[in-house]
């Protein structure tokens, strides 16, 4: 692993500039995106896979009345006057759909600060995802409450779930759980130690009219919380799909093998885990190797798709959600 590690180390740091190159390639790909927009949200353009060189700090996200644009270092005063006089030109062309916000994200700055270049900014804003409806929060954080990269790991989890009881660890704003109850699970167990994203786990059932009598919402730190997680099972299904690095609760090198060494104790016979990544510097076969080693009763059997529109120069480096079976 710490071969493939400084590989992708290294690639980081070798960002390039955004040039007029790359700017207009930019401009050619989203004008070809916007003519032909999907239903529901999704990312019209993956920078972050590094496939565009000069782009690799840009995202944009379809959001269903808002285009979003993120970055992830900052670009510098030219680059960045560049950048918006490419947008502003965008939002003036006969492709543009009517009445569509354009929002800029740096994502770089300590608030990820957002600035409507087109529109105000809507401190909350819907979107749906394979029929389902959820909440997000524009302009106030980091993240806007839905990881598009998941969308597939969402799918399989609605297609997996009916009749299961489902554990969903680092909930977060709970689409895992919002997926499992669409699909007939018959109970959900939400943990995250963020209560304001549970809470808006809730917002987002209640946006789908689910029954909230089978869905449970733990705000706990899962290390100290064990027992309450256990009195709720055995499970079904165990979601664990945690931040690389949270500050003082957890770090992906040190404590993942922490959450696989519970599992055998967690799910019932026959119960199936999807276990994610999403540090470009890890690739799968840190998780395949932890659960051989820590829950070895435990079987690998697929490593989930991403969705196409987040093509990455080096596969092992995008998304990593991978199902595992107790045999």
């Amino acid at each position: 692993m710490a071969g493939f590690a400084g590989k992708m180390r290294a690639r980081i740091l070798d960002e390039s500039l955004m040039t007029p190159d790359a700017l207009d390639t930019l401009r050619q790909l989203l004008v070809a995106a916007l003519g032909a927009l999907p239903k529901e949200s999704r990312r019209l353009f993956h920078g972050r896979g590094r496939c565009w060189p000069g782009l690799e700090h840009v995202t944009v996200d379809w959001l269903q009345g808002v285009v979003l644009v993120s970055l992830f270092r900052d670009p510098g005063d030219a680059e960045l006057q560049a950048l918006k006089d490419l947008l502003a030109a965008i939002t003036l062309s006969p492709g543009w759909p009517s009445g569509t916000r354009l929002l800029l994200q740096h994502r770089y700055l300590p608030d990820s600060d957002t600035e409507g270049l087109s529109g105000e900014v809507p401190e909350e804003w819907q979107i749906s995802e394979n029929g389902l409806r959820y909440q997000l929060d524009l302009g106030r954080k980091q993240n806007n409450g839905l990881f598009l990269d998941m969308r597939y790991g969402r799918r399989w989890v609605q297609e997996q779930s009916r009749g299961k009881r489902v554990l969903n660890l680092f909930a977060y704003t709970c689409g895992f759980s919002v997926a499992a109850i669409a699909g007939g699970a018959e109970r959900v167990v939400n943990l995250d130690m963020a209560r304001a994203a549970l809470s808006r786990g809730r917002d987002n059932h209640r946006l789908n009219e689910h029954d909230l009598n089978r869905v449970e919402f733990l705000g706990h730190e899962l290390f100290k919380s064990w027992g309450r997680v256990k009195r709720s099972g055995p499970y079904d299904m165990v979601i664990i799909d945690p931040p690389s690095f949270q500050k003082g609760s957890f770090a992906l090198s040190r404590d993942y093998q922490k959450i696989l060494r519970r599992l055998p104790e967690l799910l019932a016979g026959g119960g199936v885990v999807l276990a994610c990544i999403n540090d470009p510097d890890v690739g799968p076969d840190f998780l395949i190797e932890a659960m051989a080693r820590e829950a070895p009763g435990l079987e690998f059997v697929e490593r989930l798709d991403n969705p196409p529109e987040f093509s990455d120069i080096h596969p092992d480096s995008s998304l990593k959600a991978l199902v595992f079976l107790q045999r």
